[in-house]
Formats: C-alpha cells, structure tokens, sequence
C-alpha cells in the first residue's frame, strides 16, 4: 500500500497544467498570440471571461512568467500584457489542443496548409536523430 506521507513529484503534464490548466488560462494565452493588449482589449479578445477573472488570470500567469505586464500610464497605472518566450511556447500545444477540439465539432475548421489547403497533421520528431517518430517508446510515453 502506498505511503500517504510521501509526495512524488508531478508528472510533466500535472506541472504543464499547475501552470496553465484552466479555460481561461488557456484563452488569454491564445489572445495574446498576435502580440501585446491591454486589458481591455484582452476582456473582448476572450469573450464571456469577468474582470476579476481576468485579473486574476494575468497575476497568476505573470507569476509562472508566461505572461509580463508593462505599464504604458502611470496615472492610474495601466498596463499592457504579453506573452514571454516561455508563453509564446505554449504556441504549438494550444494549436495542437485546438485541433484536437476541431476533430470533434462539424463547425470547426482544423489547422490547413497554407499551400494547399489540406489539414495539418502533428508528428513526434526527434532533432538530435532528425527522424520522425511514428510511436513514442515505452521511455517516451512515461513522461507524459
């Protein structure tokens, strides 16, 4: 039986979602892919979410450093929110995540090709061996 006095330590995705795991969350992230608003602007930008959750959004995402806030008035102090490198990171898995969501809605448009128009797929990659991972091995998959 385990020992409910020892704590491991969270998975990868339990600390991914400590940081950035509610809806809200996730959609001031998005909101702020296209570069820096303030935040009225970030009110309208993410429909249906309460000021004093949106406030609370940005103090918590600006404490994970996801987001930074600078002021652009001091009286009274305004500011204007964007994302950090490590928030601009999260990029690619709310595309991922927003593809997935399309996948199960007939209104929604998947992410398309430029090119071409067909709707893009996501693969495992490895840099180091430049090789497309088709199954993540066992290693791989316990990360998650």
């Amino acid at each position: 039986m385990p020992d409910p006095s020892r704590r491991r330590d969270p998975s990868p995705l339990e600390a991914a979602l400590e940081r950035v795991g509610d809806r809200w969350s996730l959609l001031v992230v998005e909101a702020l892919l296209d570069g820096p608003r303030r935040f009225k602007e970030l009110g309208e930008a993410v429909p249906g979410i309460a000021p004093n959750i949106l406030t609370d959004r940005l103090r918590r995402l600006e404490r994970e450093r996801i987001v930074v806030a600078t002021p652009y008035q001091q009286r009274p102090p305004r500011m204007s929110y964007s994302l950090t490198a490590s928030g601009r990171d999260l990029a690619s898995a709310l595309r991922l995540l927003a593809a997935w969501g399309a996948r199960g809605s007939e209104d929604a448009d998947p992410i398309r090709h430029g090119a071409c128009g067909t709707p893009l797929e996501a693969h495992w990659f490895c840099p180091t061996c430049e090789t497309r991972v088709s199954r993540p091995d066992a290693d791989e998959t316990r990360t998650l």
